[in-house]
């Protein structure tokens, strides 16, 4: 019976890869919370697995003290005497307890114990060994599917493939063998902890480590990768030997070499690249197979690159969706906005008309406080053109600028320009200006009064002359022949018309003229009737 109950702790141990003594103490440890189930007790139990005759026996510590504070735990030095005459001060008492008595539920208990232990140190084991191999490159079998995911079989344990760790262009099936790289190993998932890729650039690596000795044994560096799965990776190699050309080694005769990693890769492109230490001339060849006319780093503390390329290389440069310059970003780590010459010489003279063209200060904005002129001013922008074309957002950025401080600038900014650009004035020229005006009208209005008054004393003065006319006209008929009695009386009718007309408004005719000269005679009527008397 012994030797049968430790056969099987040794086949188990062999199974799951740990140590028989993981096993035997996970029995221990299962005998004990069974009998402290089944005791109800809260003393201090002990079990020991006796290999020779296969028993598992539970014990009570009591530990030897001369006072005791805690009867479950401690015993006195003179009760532990009795049971033990050689009982010292700090020394252990064991007692024994029954286990014959734990029925079915205790041996259930235990059981879910020992699983438990065993599965621990299952996952303990796994994780000590695959933590140490990640991005190692591994052969692995397609098990079985969860959803999305595919559970490979590494040999000893059971590795996970996620969907986001499989490449685009592939299809498994069940029972395919697989090269895959180590991703990592999580010690807190539920399920296997190993999680392998067919995504990852470490895999790329990989593989030409094994397809290339030069990269094996270390003459030819492999410094950095950059990959899309399916579609297209990047690798950069270096050579520590002058006489071995790092991209000839690679590619292979007749690029036997290279074909094979991409027949493994289910026909993914590799473009292999030759790395150097400068930034521009590995922006240059990164960006391959486009021609780059000039590289020029515009920001070295946020790693940003502009790369100036011909018009009909701009699309070849950029790639499909803009894979490559993508790939060329992730592969020397700079940030990289092409350019084709065309657009580059019209940002230049952009630039040029801009630095060229005349600026409205801030200060011809009508209604905004010189306060707030010097806030936006603080943070760069100086001119109204500046001013108009930035968002409410990058205004409500600027401290000290609220909502309703946006809206305002808005409505000044549109109003300046409503208005035809007329600058604003300051408050010392409105005030010249208001007075200037008022001094105008001022003028106005008296020279309107004096204009009056001459017209005024005219008209009275070309009334009386008329009046005396026609009442020396009225006398004049009564003294002529009578041969001329008719024409006397049609004269007669026109005097008595004349004086009522004198009577009246003065017409347009007597009217003396604004700019001061004479006015002309009123009556010619009356001078045509004198003649005609004389006569």
């Amino acid at each position: 019976m012994a030797n049968l109950l430790y056969q099987q702790i040794e086949m188990l141990s062999r199974e799951k890869h740990i140590e028989p003594e993981i096993v035997v103490s996970a029995i221990e440890d299962a005998m004990v919370v069974a009998a402290r189930k089944y005791y109800k007790t809260e003393e201090d139990l002990r079990g020991k697995f006796n290999s020779e005759t296969g028993q598992v026996d539970v014990f009570s510590v009591l530990t030897v003290v001369e006072e005791v504070a805690d009867p479950t735990r401690e015993i006195s030095l003179t009760d532990a005497r009795r049971k033990n005459p050689a009982a010292e001060v700090g020394m252990e008492i064991l007692t024994s307890k029954p286990t014959d008595v734990l029925g079915r539920i205790a041996a259930q208990t235990a059981k879910q114990v020992i699983l438990q232990k065993v599965r621990e140190a299952e996952r303990d084991t796994i994780f000590n060994e695959y933590h140490g191999r990640v991005g190692e490159l591994v052969t692995v079998i397609v098990k079985r599917a969860e959803g999305p995911d595919l559970i490979v079989d590494m040999g000893r344990t059971e590795a996970r493939l996620p969907k986001r760790e499989q490449s685009k262009l592939e299809t498994y099936n069940i029972g395919e063998r697989l090269r895959v790289v180590i991703r990592m190993v999580d010690r807190a998932a539920k399920g296997p902890q190993v999680i392998v890729s067919r995504a990852d650039a470490a895999l790329v690596q990989r593989l030409f480590e094994m397809e290339v000795p030069e990269i094996y044994d270390g003459t030819v560096q492999i410094r950095a990768a950059a990959r899309e799965s399916g579609e297209r990776t990047k690798v950069a190699v270096f050579s520590r030997d002058k006489d071995v050309d790092p991209v000839g080694a690679c590619v292979g005769m007749k690029g036997m070499r290279v074909q094979s990693i991409i027949r493994e890769l289910r026909g993914e492109k590799i473009d292999i690249i030759p790395y150097s230490e400068e930034t521009v001339a590995f922006a240059q060849k990164a960006l391959s197979p486009a021609k780059v006319t000039r590289v020029q780093i515009t920001d070295p503390e946020s790693r940003k690159l502009e790369v100036i390329v011909e018009d009909s290389q701009l699309s070849l440069a950029i790639g499909k969706k803009g894979q490559n310059v993508r790939l060329a970003s992730k592969l020397i780590g700079w940030d990289i906005d092409i350019k084709s010459e065309e657009e580059k010489r019209r940002e230049i003279e952009e630039q040029m008309t801009a630095l060229t063209a005349p600026t409205t200060p801030l200060t011809a904005l009508a209604g905004v406080g010189p306060k707030t002129i010097e806030k936006i001013e603080a943070a760069g922008i100086t001119s109204l053109e500046q001013l108009a074309g930035m968002t409410p957002e990058q205004l409500m950025e600027i401290p000290g600028i609220g909502e309703k401080m946006v809206d305002k600038i808005y409505q000044a900014v549109n109003q300046f320009y409503e208005s035809g650009g007329t600058a604003a004035e300051s408050p010392a020229e409105s005030l010249e200006a208001s007075g200037g005006e008022l001094a105008t009208e001022e003028a106005a209005t008296e020279a309107e009064s004096e204009t009056a008054a001459p017209e005024t004393a005219e008209g009275e003065s070309a009334e009386a002359e008329t009046s005396e006319t026609a009442g020396a006209e009225s006398t004049v008929p009564q003294t002529e022949e009578a041969s001329q009695t008719e024409e006397a009386s049609t004269d007669d009718e026109v005097e008595t018309k004349l004086p009522a007309e004198a009577a009246g408004e003065p017409s347009a005719e007597s009217e003396p003229a604004s700019d001061g000269s004479e006015a002309p005679d009123a009556h010619p009527v009356s001078e045509k009737h004198e003649e005609k008397n004389s006569e």
